[in-house]
C-alpha cells in the first residue's frame, strides 16, 4: 500500500516540492553562519530540478543520485546546530520513507548519525531516523547495519530516562526487523533447494552459505550471546556497555518469535546448542547452590545469592527452549527440567519457588510435551525419571506448604476470631456460600490442621498465565502473596491430569476406531500394503499403550497423594469439584488401561471422601482390605492422608448410620455430597472398568443413600422418602434440591450395568446380594425401616440385563422369593414382590434372541416365580401377583402359549369374598384375556374363560364388573364365530382323546349338553350363562345380558349344528320368554327413588315394573329377530307351527299389555317376524305419491325405541309393497296357515287396542301414535300373503281398525313431537300408514281377479269417510278432545289431530283411484261418482268457512278432474238410468260453490281474490266445454238449472262491503264475463244437429237478451236520478260491458245462417233498439263510445232482410 502511495504521480510531485522547500529552508537557515552549507543546498535544489526535468521514472533517478541529494542535508547535520539538525533529519526521513536512498547514501547517513550520537545531539530524532531507515528498506547490511544497531544500544545506556526507554524499544524493534528480513528472505527462496532441517548434533558450519539477511541475523544473535556472557562482541563493534537482563530479554524474544529460523538453519541451531544452553546453565549456578539459612559460599562465583531479575529471565528462556526446541535439545532439556524440580525445594527462596512453579505450569498445559518427556527420559534405561519427578515434586511442594507454612501465611491459631471453631480470615465455613460473618463472601481456601491457605484465581483452565515471570521491570524479588504458589501448583495438577487424560483417551479412541475399521475390511480385498499398514498400526498401538501406561505409572502416586490432601483441605466447592474430577478421570483412565492398583487407590480416595470422617474407615477398610497403603515419593514416605475431622465444612445432612447397633447420628457435609456425586458419576460413566471395585463403590453408596434417607420407587429407582423412626434425618434445602438429581444418577448408574461383561456383572450382583442379606438380617432384629438399597438395585440391574437374563435369573429370583418376599417386615416384603413381578414382566417383554416363542424353556423359567408367589400367604403379595398378571397380559399376552393354564389359574383363584379391589384387578386380567388373547390360547381353555366371565357377571360386589363381563361374553362369542373352524378342529381332536380315555376307564363322558358336538356345547354353555344373566335381579345386568344373548344368537347362530337349534329354542329362548313375562306382569309398581348411591333414575325406569318392561321388550324383540333371521332353519325343525303360535301368543300378550313401550315393541317384533322391513334399492323406487315428506317405517325395534325419522317420500314406501318386489327380497313363508294365524292375531290386537272408551274415565289406556302406526304398517306386508283369501268380510274388519286408529287422539304431552305445527300440511306417520294400506289393497285389486274388484266401492267409501275429516274431525268414544289449533297443551289431556292434510291426501288418492277405475262395473253400479260429488259438496259449499283454505281449492280441482273422467262415463250410461241421481247432486254442488253463502275473510288480498275468481271461472269453463255441448245426453232440468245459474252469474252480484277502489275487482267481473260469454256461445250454433241443441241456443239467447234489457233500463233510470253526480264506477263498467255484449251479439247474428235464428229472437233484438236510443243522454264518454258501437249494426235492419226469399227460392 505504501509503495503505491509513495510512487503515485501526486506523491512524487509532492516529494519534489517538499525536497525543494527543505533545501530552501536549509539555505535560509545557513545563510549567515554556514555559507558552504547554503551553497550546497542551492546546488541541491538545481540538482533536484534537473533530475525531475530529465527523467520519466523520477524516483529511480533520485535513488541513483541520492548520495549527492543527501549531501547538503548531511552537511547541515554536521553544523551541530539543533534547529538545522532537526530540519535535516526530517528531510532525510522523508527521503527514506520514499525509498530513494541508495546503499552508499545510507552508509553516509549512518556515519553522520553516529557523529551526532557521539555529540549527544537530537537523540530521540536519531533513534527515529535509524528505525525509519531500517524498516522502510533493506539497503543497510553488514557493518553499516551493525553500526546502526550499536548506535541504538549506546543510546540505551545514556543517562536520560526517556532516551533510555525509547532506545530499548528501538533495539527490540530493530532486532525483530533483522529476523523478519531473514524470514522474508527464506520465504522468497523457499522453492530453492535449501539444506535439510537441523539435526541436534551437527558440527559447526561456516556461515558463508548464508544469504545476506540470514548472515546479519546470525551475527546479531551470536553477539547477543557474547554480550550476555560478558564477552566482547564480534560484529557489534563500538559497544561500550550492556546489561545481562536486557540481553536475556532480547534472546528470549528472538527464540520465541522466530523458532523456524533455528529449526531450519543448521548454523542457528548450532548457536543454540553451543552458545545458548551452556550460557543458561552457567547463569543458573547461584540459584542451584543457594540454600536458605546457609551462608558459606560454595563456589568462587562473585554473585552469591540468586538475583531475581536474571533468574526470572533465565526461566523464561528455559520455557521457550523447552517449548520450541525440545527436539533439538533433549539432553539440555533434561538438565533444565531437573533444575526446575530442584527450585521447588523448601530451602529455596519463596519467590524462586513461585517462579519455578509458574514455569512448570507452562509445561503442564502441553500434554504432548509431557509425553515426549516420558518417552525421552522416564522410559529410557539409566535415565532420570523426569516426568515422575515433576509430578512428585509438585506433590511434595504442596505438602510442604501445609507442613511448613510459608513465612507469608499465618497459622490459623493466630487469627481465630471469637466464633466457635470456624477458620480463616473470612471465617469461611464451606465453599457453597454459607457465611458465618454476614456481608463477606468467604474466600476459597485450603485449610489443613490449622494451616489456612487461600486459593487465588491464577489462570483459566488449560492456560498458564504467570504473574512473576512477567515482572520484567522489578529488580528486587517480589513478596509472594499467601496461597499464590499453592494456587499455581494446584492449577498445575489439574491441567496435568486434564491434559494427559484427554490426550491418552483421544489417542485411545482414535486407535480403537482405526483398529475396528481395519477389522471390518473384507479379507479378500485387503492388499498387502494395507496388511502391512495394519501391522504397523498395531505395533504403533502397542508402543502407544506402553507410553500411556508408563505416563500413568509415573504420575499416579504423586497425583493421588497431592489430590487427596487437597480434597481434604479444600473449603471451596469449585476447588473440590476440580479435584474430584481429576481423581475420577484418573480412576477411569487407569481402569481403561487395566492398571488395577492405581484405579482402586483413586476409587478408595473418592469413597472415603464421600462418607463422614470416622465412618469411612470402618466401611472401606472392611470392604477393601489392603488398599490403605503408603506410597513413596522421592524417597520421603508420604502417608495417604485420611480425612481430618476438624476441617470446617458446612453440614448439610444429618442422618443415621446404617448399622444394627450404633444409634447415634452422623453428619454429611456439602463436600461429602459432592464426592458422592463424583462416585456416582464414576460408576455410571466408567462402570466397565471398575472390576473388583464394585464392592467398594456399592457399599459406600448404600451407606450414603441410607444416611440421606432415599427410598426405592417403582423400577428400583431411589427417590427422597420421609425418614422413619429414630432421630429424623435432617436435610437442608440445598441437599433437598440435589436429591432428585442424585437419585437419577443412581438409576442411570445401574442402567449402565448392561454394558458390563458377564464377570463384572456377577461381581456386581454378588455384591448386591450380600448387601441385601446384611440388610435383611438387620431388619429381623429390630423393627427399624430396612435398607432397601440392595433389593432395589438388584431389580434395576436385572431389568437392564435382560438380554442375558439366564445367567442371573436363578440367583436373582431365588434370593428374592426365598428370602425377601417372605420377610416379616412388610416394607421389605413389598419390595421383594415388586422386584420379582417387575423382573417377570420385563423378562417376558424383552426381545430375546431367539424369541421366547421358540424358547419355551426360558419362558417357563421366567413364569415360574409367578406361580410360586401363590404359595405366599400375605394378601399384599397376592395383590402384587395379580397386578403382575394384568401387566403380563397387557404386554406379553400374545406369546404366553403353554403358560395360559397357569395364568388363568391365578385369575380364577379370586372369588366374591376376597373384597372389591382384588376382584377388580382379577377382572382387569380377564378383560385383557378376552379382548386380546383368545387367539393365542389353546381352545381347551375357552370353556374356562366362558365360566370365569359368567361368574364375574353374576358376582354382586361391583355392578360395573358384571356389565363389563357380559360384554366380554359377547367378545368371546364373536371370537368363537371368527375362528369357528380352527376351534372346532382343536376341540374335536381333544374330544377324541377324552372319549378314548373315558372308554379306557369305563366311565361315561361327563360334559354339559352332552349329545351335542363339543363346539356346539361351547356355544350352549355361553347361551345358558347369558340366559341366567337375563333374569338377574339388577335391571342393567338383565338389559346387557339380553342384548348380548340375542346379538350372539343372531350373529353366530349359523355355526350351530341343525339339531342343536331345537335345544336353543325350547331350552333357552322360550323358557326365558316365560320367565320374563311372568316377572313383568308380577313386578312391583312402587316408585324407586334412586339407583343406589346418588344415581338419579329416569322417570321411564323408576319402578320395578318399568324396568322389567324394558327387559320384556328386549327379550321379545330378540326372539322375534331370531325367528326372522333363522326362518328357513327353524321351519325345517318340524314343530315350527307350534313354535310360531307360541311366539304369536307372546306378541299378542305383550301388544295388549297396558304399557306403551312393551306394546309398541311387540308390534315391532310382529313386523319383524312378518319380515316387513326390507331395504329398497334406488332403482326399485316407484313414483307413486312422491314429493311429499313423510315419516318412514321404523325398523325392528332395537331398545330403547327410536324416534320416527322423517326421511323418504311416500312413493318410495308404496314401492316397497309391490308384491313382485317382496317376493324378490324376502324368503316367503309358504304355509298360509301361518299367515292367517298372524292375521287373526293382528286383528285381535287391532280390535282390542283401538276400542274407544265407553265412559269419560281418565284412567282409560289410550294407545300411542307410534303403536298405532306400527300396527297399521304391519297390514300391507301381511296382506301380500293372505290376499288370495281376503274377503269383503276381512275388508270390513280392516276398515273398522283403520277408522278407529285414525280417530285416536294424541296425549297432549306427546303432541309436540308427533304433530307438526298447525300451519304445516304434513301427514303423521299413522295417517300415512293408513293410506299406504289402502293403496296396497287397491293395487292388489288392480291386478287381482275380477271377483276381487267388487271391493273397489268399499275402498272408495273408506277414503271418502277420511275426506270428510277435513271439515269434521272424527270422535273417539266419549273422550273429550280439543282441536290442536286452539288447545293449550297443558289444559287438554287429549288433542285431536290436524286431519286436513290427511283428508286432502285421501282426496288425492280418491282422484287417482277414480281415474283408474271409473269404468269398473262395481264403481258404476255402486254410484261411486255420486258419492264422490256428494262428499266434495261439503267443503265446496263451506268454501271460505273450511278449516283450511287449501281444502276447498283442492276439492274444486279434484271435482274438475273427477268430472273430466266421470262425465263421459255418465253420458255412456245415460240410458241405464244409473247416473240419474247424480245430476241434481252435481247441479247443487255447482250452485253451492259458485254462489257460496260464506263470506271471504276481510284480510283477503286483491291478488288472492283474483286467484279465487279464476277458480270460479274454471268451473264455468268446465260447464261450457264438458256439459253444455252434450246437452242432448243430459236431463233437461239439469241444463235449465245450469242456464239459470249462468244467468245469475252474468249479472253482477253487488256487495256493499267493498270500498270504492276495490269495487270493480271485487265484482267478479271476469266471472260475470265468462258466464255471459258462455250464454252467448250457446245462444246460437252454426249448425243445429238435433232439436236438443236448438233448445239450448234458444234458451240461452232469450236469457241473455232479457238480461241486457234489464241492465239498460236500470241504468237509464239511475242516470236520470243521479242528476249531476256520476254513477259509481262499477255501474258504468257494467253498462259498458252490456253494450259491448250487444254489439258482439249483433255480429254473431249477422254471421249465423238466418235459418238458424228464431223469429222470436229477432223481435227481442229489435225491441232493444228504443232502449239503446234512450241511453244517448248519458254523460259518460266511455258509455257513449260503447253505445255508438252497439247502435251501428242496427243499420242492417233498416231494410227488410231478403234471406227468406232466397230461402224460399232454394
Amino acid at each position: 500500500m505504501r509503495k503505491m502511495s509513495t510512487s503515485s504521480p501526486e506523491a512524487v510531485k509532492k516529494l519534489l516540492e517538499n525536497m525543494q522547500s527543505d533545501l530552501r529552508s536549509l539555505s535560509l537557515e545557513c545563510r549567515k553562519k554556514f555559507p558552504p552549507v547554503k551553497e550546497a543546498a542551492e546546488s541541491g535544489i538545481v540538482k533536484v530540478k534537473t533530475i525531475a526535468a530529465r527523467n520519466t521514472d523520477i524516483l529511480a533517478a533520485l535513488k541513483e543520485n541520492s548520495s549527492e541529494v543527501v549531501q547538503p542535508l548531511l552537511m547541515g547535520c554536521g553544523t551541530k546546530e539543533p534547529k538545522i539538525a532537526q530540519l535535516c533529519l526530517s528531510a532525510i526521513q522523508r527521503l527514506m520513507s520514499h525509498e530513494v536512498v541508495s546503499e552508499g547514501a545510507a552508509g553516509n547517513i549512518i556515519n553522520m548519525l553516529w557523529q551526532l550520537m557521539e555529540n549527544g545531539l537530537e537523540e530521540l530524532k536519531l533513534l527515529q531516523t535509524v528505525l525509519v531507515l531500517l524498516t522502510t528498506n533493506t539497503v543497510v547490511h553488514d557493518d553499516a547495519l551493525a553500526k546502526a544497531i550499536v548506535l541504538c544500544f549506546r543510546l540505551h545506556f545514556t543517562k536520560d530516562n526517556i532516551t533510555n526507554n525509547t532506545a530499548a524499544a528501538t533495539v527490540r524493534q530493530v532486532v525483530t526487523v533483522v529476523f523478519e528480513r531473514m524470514d522474508a528472505e527464506d520465504e522468497q527462496h523457499k522453492d530453492d533447494d535449501h539444506p535439510p532441517v537441523v539435526q541436534g548434533n551437527s558440527n559447526r558450519r561456516t556461515i558463508s552459505t548464508l544469504r545476506p539477511c540470514a548472515k546479519d541475523a546470525y551475527m546479531l544473535f551470536q553477539d547477543l550471546c557474547q554480550l550476555v556472557n560478558a564477552d566482547a562482541p564480534y560484529w557489534l563493534v563500538g559497544m561500550t556497555e550492556m546489561t545481562r537482563t536486557f540481553g536475556l530479554e532480547l534472546l528470549e524474544s528472538v527464540l520465541n518469535d522466530f523458532p523456524r529460523v533455528f529449526l531450519q538453519h543448521q548454523e542457528f541451531s548450532f548457536l543454540l546448542k553451543e552458545r545458548v544452553c551452556p550460557l543458561v546453565i552457567k547463569l543458573f549456578s547461584p540459584n542451584i547452590k543457594f540454600r536458605q539459612g546457609t551462608n558459606t559460599p560454595s563456589s568462587p562465583t562473585p554473585v552469591e545469592k540468586p538475583y531475581f531479575p536474571i533468574c526470572m529471565r533465565l526461566l523464561r528462556v528455559v520455557s521457550v527452549l523447552i517449548k520450541h526446541f525440545y527436539s533439538l535439545l533433549v539432553t539440555e532439556c533434561e538438565i533444565f527440567l531437573s533444575l526446575l524440580v530442584k527450585f521447588l525445594d523448601g530451602d529455596k527462596p519463596q519467590w524462586l519457588r513461585a517462579v519455578a512453579v509458574e514455569c512448570i505450569h507452562r509445561l503442564c498445559v502441553q500434554p504432548q510435551l509431557l509425553r515426549s518427556f516420558c518417552q525421552s527420559y522416564d522410559m529410557k534405561p539409566h535415565s532420570t525419571k523426569v516426568f515422575r519427578d515433576i509430578v512428585n515434586a509438585l506433590g511434595s511442594f504442596i505438602q510442604s506448604l501445609f507442613i511448613t507454612p510459608s513465612t507469608g501465611s499465618n497459622p490459623i491459631s493466630n487469627m481465630q476470631t471469637g466464633t466457635s471453631g470456624s477458620g480463616g480470615p473470612a471465617t469461611a465455613q464451606n465453599g457453597s456460600g454459607m457465611n458465618a460473618t454476614v456481608g463477606l463472601t468467604p474466600q476459597p481456601a485450603f485449610e489443613y490442621r490449622g494451616t489456612w491457605i487461600p486459593i487465588l484465581n491464577t489462570s483459566v483452565q488449560g492456560t498458564s498465565k504467570a504473574a512473576y515471570l512477567e515482572l520484567l521491570d522489578k529488580v528486587e524479588p517480589p513478596t509472594i502473596p499467601d496461597g499464590y504458589a499453592m494456587s499455581v501448583a494446584f492449577g498445575c495438577l489439574l491441567d496435568l491430569v486434564r491434559g494427559i487424560t484427554a490426550m491418552i483417551e483421544a489417542e485411545f479412541d482414535s486407535e480403537a476406531i482405526t483398529s475396528q475399521s481395519g477389522v471390518t475390511k473384507q479379507a479378500g480385498e485387503v492388499q498387502s500394503s494395507e496388511q502391512q499398514e495394519k501391522l504397523s498400526a498395531n505395533e504403533e498401538r502397542d508402543d502407544s499403550r506402553v507410553v500411556w501406561e508408563e505416563m500413568v505409572g509415573a504420575c499416579w502416586c504423586g497425583l493421588l497423594a497431592a489430590l487427596s490432601l487437597l480434597l481434604d483441605a479444600s473449603t471451596d466447592e469449585t476447588a473440590s469439584e476440580n479435584i474430584l474430577k481429576a481423581e475420577l478421570t484418573m480412576a477411569s483412565l487407569c481402569g481403561k488401561l487395566s492398571l488395577v492398583t492405581p484405579r482402586d487407590a483413586f476409587i478408595t480416595a473418592i469413597c472415603k471422601a464421600s462418607l463422614p470422617p470416622h465412618y469411612a474407615l470402618t466401611v472401606l477398610n472392611s470392604s477393601s482390605g489392603g488398599l490403605h497403603k503408603t506410597y513413596s515419593i522421592q524417597g520421603q514416605s508420604v502417608q495417604m492422608i485420611s480425612p481430618s475431622s476438624d476441617s470446617h465444612q458446612q453440614v448439610v445432612a444429618v442422618g443415621q448410620p446404617l448399622t444394627s447397633q450404633h444409634q447415634g447420628t452422623v453428619m454429611l457435609t456439602a463436600k461429602n455430597i459432592q464426592c458422592m456425586r463424583t462416585l456416582l458419576s464414576l460408576a455410571h460413566c466408567h462402570g466397565s472398568v471398575l472390576g473388583t471395585s464394585w464392592q467398594l463403590v456399592l457399599a459406600t453408596l448404600q451407606h450414603l443413600v441410607w444416611i440421606l434417607g432415599l427410598k426405592p420407587a417403582s423400577g428400583g429407582a431411589l427417590k427422597p422418602g420421609r425418614a422413619v423412626e429414630g432421630p429424623s434425618t435432617v436435610l437442608t434445602t440445598a441437599v433437598m434440591s440435589d436429591l432428585p438429581v442424585i437419585s437419577n444418577i443412581l438409576s442411570r448408574l445401574f442402567e449402565s450395568s448392561q454394558y458390563l461383561d458377564d464377570v463384572s456383572l456377577h461381581h456386581m450382583i454378588n455384591a448386591l446380594c450380600s448387601l441385601s442379606t446384611e440388610a435383611m438380617d438387620m431388619a429381623f432384629w429390630n423393627n427399624k425401616e430396612p435398607s432397601l438399597f440392595a433389593v432395589a438395585k438388584l431389580l434395576e440391574t436385572g431389568l437392564v440385563n435382560m438380554h442375558r437374563i439366564e445367567i442371573l435369573w436363578r440367583p436373582l429370583t431365588g434370593h428374592l422369593l426365598e428370602k425377601v418376599c417372605q420377610h416379616p417386615n412388610a416394607r421389605m416384603r413389598e419390595w421383594g414382590a415388586e422386584a420379582v413381578t417387575s423382573l417377570i414382566k420385563a423378562g417376558l417383554s424383552f426381545k430375546h434372541d431367539p424369541p421366547l416363542s421358540q424358547n419355551q424353556r426360558l419362558q417357563l423359567l421366567l413364569l415360574n416365580p409367578l406361580k410360586e408367589l401363590s404359595n405366599i400367604v400375605h394378601s399384599d403379595i397376592r395383590q402384587k401377583q395379580l397386578e403382575c398378571v394384568l401387566q403380563i397380559l397387557q404386554n406379553e399376552g400374545d406369546s404366553l402359549g403353554p403358560g395360559w393354564p397357569l395364568v388363568l389359574g391365578v385369575i380364577e383363584a379370586i372369588r366374591n369374598d376376597q373384597g372389591e379391589s382384588l376382584i377388580r384387578t382379577a377382572f382387569q386380567c380377564l378383560q385383557l384375556v378376552v379382548t386380546d388373547f383368545l387367539p393365542t390360547m389353546p381352545s381347551t381353555c375357552l370353556q374356562i374363560v366362558v365360566d370365569v366371565a359368567g361368574s364375574f357377571g353374576l358376582q354382586n360386589q361391583e355392578l360395573n364388573i358384571s356389565l363389563t363381563s357380559i360384554g366380554l361374553l359377547w367378545n368371546i362369542s364373536d371370537y368363537f364365530f371368527q375362528r369357528g373352524e380352527t376351534i372346532e378342529k382343536e376341540l374335536d381332536k381333544e374330544e377324541a382323546l377324552l372319549r378314548k380315555q373315558a372308554e379306557e376307564k369305563g366311565v361315561p363322558l361327563n360334559r354339559p349338553f352332552h349329545p351335542a358336538p363339543p363346539f356346539d356345547c361351547l356355544w350352549l354353555c355361553l347361551y345358558s350363562k347369558l340366559g341366567e344373566l337375563c333374569v338377574d335381579p339388577r335391571p342393567a345386568v338383565r338389559k346387557s345380558g339380553g342384548q348380548t344373548l340375542f346379538s350372539t344368537v343372531g350373529a353366530h347362530g349359523t355355526l350351530l349344528q341343525h339339531a342343536t337349534w331345537h335345544t336353543v329354542l325350547w331350552k333357552v329362548l322360550f323358557p326365558l320368554l316365560d320367565r320374563v313375562r311372568e316377572s313383568s306382569t308380577t313386578a312391583d309398581k312402587e316408585k324407586i327413588e334412586s339407583g343406589g348411591g346418588n344415581i338419579l333414575i329416569h322417570h321411564s325406569r323408576d319402578t320395578a315394573e318399568k324396568q322389567w318392561a324394558e327387559t320384556w321388550v328386549l327379550t321379545l324383540a330378540g326372539v322375534a329377530r331370531i325367528f326372522n333371521t333363522r326362518r328357513n332353519l327353524l321351519q325345517s325343525l318340524g314343530d315350527f307351527s307350534k313354535a310360531w303360535d307360541v311366539l304369536l301368543d307372546h306378541i299378542q300378550s305383550a301388544a295388549l299389555s297396558k304399557n306403551n313401550e312393551v306394546s309398541l315393541a311387540a308390534l315391532k317384533s310382529c313386523q319383524e317376524i312378518l319380515q316387513i322391513v326390507t331395504p329398497v334399492k334406488d332403482s326399485d323406487k316407484s313414483e307413486g305419491l312422491s314429493g311429499v315428506n313423510m315419516p318412514v317405517f321404523v325398523g325392528p325395534l332395537i331398545p330403547p325405541p327410536r324416534t320416527l325419522s322423517r326421511t323418504d317420500s311416500l312413493g318410495e314406501k308404496l314401492g316397497r309393497f309391490n308384491g313382485a318386489e317382496l317376493n324378490a327380497a324376502v324368503d316367503e313363508i309358504e304355509d298360509s296357515a301361518l299367515w292367517w294365524a298372524a292375521w287373526n292375531t293382528w286383528y285381535k290386537i287391532g280390535l282390542e287396542s283401538t276400542k274407544p272408551p265407553t265412559t269419560c274415565d281418565k284412567v282409560f289406556f289410550i294407545p300411542s301414535q307410534p303403536f298405532l302406526t306400527a300396527l297399521v304398517q304391519i297390514f300391507p306386508a301381511l296382506y301380500q300373503h293372505i290376499k288370495s283369501g281376503f274377503s269383503m268380510e276381512d275388508l270390513k274388519k280392516l276398515g273398522v281398525i283403520l277408522h278407529s286408529s285414525v280417530s285416536v287422539p294424541i296425549s297432549s304431552d306427546a303432541s309436540p313431537f308427533i304433530l307438526p305445527s298447525y300451519t304445516e300440511a304434513v301427514l303423521t306417520s299413522l295417517q300415512e300408514a293408513v293410506l299406504i294400506s289402502l293403496d296396497v289393497l287397491q293395487k292388489a285389486l288392480c291386478v287381482g281377479p275380477e271377483d276381487m274388484q267388487i271391493m273397489y266401492p268399499a275402498i272408495f267409501d273408506q277414503l271418502l269417510s277420511f275426506v270428510e275429516f277435513s271439515c269434521k274431525a272424527p270422535t273417539y268414544g266419549k273422550l273429550e278432545t280439543k282441536n290442536i289449533a286452539n288447545a293449550k297443551f297443558n289444559q287438554a289431556e287429549w288433542v285431536a289431530l290436524n286431519y286436513v292434510p290427511f283428508a286432502e291426501k285421501s282426496l288425492e288418492v280418491v282422484v287417482d283411484l277414480y281415474q283408474k277405475t271409473a269404468c269398473h262395473k262395481a264403481v258404476v253400479n255402486e254410484k261411486v261418482l255420486q258419492k264422490i260429488i256428494k262428499t266434495l259438496r261439503i267443503p265446496l259449499s263451506l268454501k271460505y268457512a273450511c278449516p283450511s283454505e287449501t281444502t276447498w281449492k283442492m276439492a274444486v280441482s279434484s271435482l274438475l278432474k273427477i268430472l273430466s273422467i266421470g262425465l263421459p262415463v255418465a253420458r255412456q250410461h245415460a240410458s241405464s238410468k244409473k247416473f240419474d241421481t247424480m245430476w241434481p247432486e252435481l247441479a247443487n254442488t255447482f250452485e253451492d260453490f259458485l254462489f257460496t253463502k260464506s263470506i271471504p275473510p276481510d284480510n283477503l288480498s286483491i291478488q288472492e281474490f283474483e286467484k279465487n275468481e279464476n277458480i270460479d271461472v274454471e268451473v264455468v269453463q268446465l260447464i261450457s266445454t264438458d256439459i253444455l255441448p252434450f246437452a242432448n245426453f243430459i236431463p233437461k232440468e239439469f241444463v235449465g238449472q245450469i242456464m239459470t245459474m249462468l244467468n245469475k252469474g252474468s249479472i253482477h252480484s253487488q256487495s256493499t262491503s267493498f270500498t270504492e277502489a276495490e269495487i270493480d275487482i271485487r265484482m267478479r267481473e271476469e266471472f260475470s264475463k265468462v258466464c255471459f260469454e258462455t250464454l252467448l256461445q250457446f245462444s246460437f250454433s252454426n249448425k243445429v244437429t238435433t232439436p236438443q241443441e236448438g233448445y239450448i241456443s234458444r234458451m240461452a239467447l232469450s236469457v241473455l237478451l232479457k238480461r241486457s234489457q234489464d241492465v239498460l233500463h236500470r241504468y237509464i233510470e239511475d242516470e236520470k236520478l243521479s242528476g249531476r253526480c256520476p254513477l259509481p264506477r262499477q255501474r258504468v263498467t257494467e253498462i259498458v260491458f252490456v253494450l259491448k255484449a250487444i254489439s258482439t251479439l249483433m255480429d254473431s247474428l249477422k254471421k249465423t245462417k238466418p235459418e238458424n235464428v228464431d223469429t222470436n229472437t229477432w223481435s227481442q233484438v229489435i225491441a232493444l233498439y228504443p232502449t239503446l236510443v234512450e241511453c244517448i243522454t248519458c254523460t259518460s264518454s266511455e258509455v257513449c263510445s260503447a253505445l255508438k258501437e252497439a247502435l251501428v249494426p242496427f243499420k242492417d235492419f233498416l231494410q227488410p232482410p231478403i234471406a227468406k226469399v232466397q230461402n224460399g227460392e232454394s
